[in-house]
């Protein structure tokens, strides 16, 4: 303990922020490197972006963007996202008062939910839930309701590829007079659960019907295997109730750029811009310019980028299944589910603190995702997003497990 804790008599952390420690997905990557481990659990991939992304981004530091840019965003960006957005799905955004350029889609979170939301509000999300979500809610004095997921039964024949799924009545069910927004990510992170049309159509009529606030998290939107993302933003009632968010990061393999960005009516977007700029202004300039590059790029480099993680997903899943591991089948996302009770190892949080050492490598456990880790306590959660001759190392040490389980 340092002076200051021993000298104050109050906690130096505020109430607000306590049980927030170090996030699961820095642990398990510091515990990686320390013990050169394959690291499967924190999600960025082990590649760089397209050539084309890269020297864009030279191409803006040597034309000497080095400077702040305008707080919505570079204005090339922002006219990129606009035609990305109309392009894919059909949406309609002025970039001067409908798009705002983040610090990464957690920002864009963090903005719209300490704009948008007062003391006593309730934000419902789904569960298991992403840990920032919990952590801005709580920032903005908040209420977090959690809507759980079904879990499926996995089996390592591959029984039980239908995955997680939502019932909407539930969520329906969890609206109060408190109920200010719902905070929705699809496809979904850590489940790969991608959210059909009716159940979308379900989700927005709640919506109307008890006047809430949409924030949807879409940074994953280009990475959809089985199915199609369908932006909440686009059904009947829902342009101007939702915030629609997402980021570069996971599309163009730069997650450290942390370029993301909200798109919302003029008025949502003025909530945001008010919040958003005193969290960072603006920065990442250069980057800002590079992926302006990137949105421009012919929809063949998404798709094919879409078409090597379904390959890696496969790959993932079929070595676990060899190895008598029960793996779900993502419908999206960078994740595979999978259950390692089978190979003696029922408590995923010790396993997981235990592989980096103990066999070489890295995952998540699913309990970090939900208040009750019981149910899915033997679940880990295995990042797909690496190059296939990383995934079959990972296979290779895991291999030790089925020889000699326990």
């Amino acid at each position: 303990m340092n002076s200051l804790a021993r000298q104050t008599s109050r906690p130096l952390l505020a109430t607000r922020l306590q049980g927030f420690g170090t996030t699961i997905f820095t642990e398990m990557t510091e515990q990686a490197v320390a013990h050169d481990a394959v690291n499967l659990g924190q999600g960025f991939p082990d590649e760089d972006p397209h050539p084309a992304v890269v020297a864009a981004a030279h191409e803006a530091l040597d034309a000497g963007h080095h400077q702040y840019a305008p707080g919505p965003g570079v204005p090339s960006l922002r006219e990129a996202i606009a035609a990305h957005q109309q392009r894919r799905y059909g949406m309609t955004f002025d970039p001067s008062t409908e798009i705002t350029v983040t610090f990464g889609a957690t920002e864009a979170i963090a903005a719209t939910v300490l704009a948008l939301c007062e003391e006593g509000d309730e934000v419902l999300v789904l569960e298991p839930t992403y840990d920032c979500y919990s952590a801005v809610i709580s920032m903005a004095g908040a209420k977090e309701v959690r809507v759980p997921l079904e879990v499926p039964a996995l089996s390592s024949d591959g029984g039980a590829e239908t995955g997680f799924t939502l019932d909407v009545n539930r969520l329906i069910s969890a609206v109060t007079p408190r109920t200010r927004a719902l905070l929705l990510n699809s496809p979904h992170n850590p489940t790969g659960l991608v959210l059909d049309t009716a159940t979308l159509d379900a989700i927005a009529s709640c919506c109307v019907e008890n006047d809430l606030i949409a924030i949807t998290d879409e940074v994953y939107e280009h990475l959809v295997y089985e199915g199609e993302h369908v932006p909440l933003a686009t059904l009947p009632g829902m342009r101007d109730r939702t915030v629609t968010i997402s980021s570069a990061g996971k599309t163009f393999s730069c997650t450290g750029w942390k370029i993301g960005w909200a798109c919302a009516s003029p008025e949502l977007t003025g909530a945001v811009r008010a919040a958003k700029q005193f969290l960072s202004f603006a920065g990442g300039t250069p980057l800002q310019h590079a992926i302006a590059r990137a949105l421009s790029l012919p929809d063949d480099t998404i798709s094919e980028v879409t078409a090597t993680h379904r390959r890696r997903r496969d790959k993932l899943v079929e070595g676990l299944r060899r190895l008598g591991v029960p793996a779900l089948r993502p419908a999206g996302t960078y994740f595979v589910t999978a259950d390692l009770a089978p190979l003696g190892h029922s408590n995923a949080m010790e396993f997981c603190r235990w592989a980096p050492s103990g066999i070489g490598v890295a995952a998540v456990p699913f309990g970090a995702f939900v208040l009750d880790p019981e149910p899915v306590r033997s679940l880990v959660r295995f990042a797909i997003c690496k190059s296939e001759h990383v995934l079959a190392e990972g296979l290779r040490r895991l291999e030790s497990l089925a020889r000699d389980p326990g």
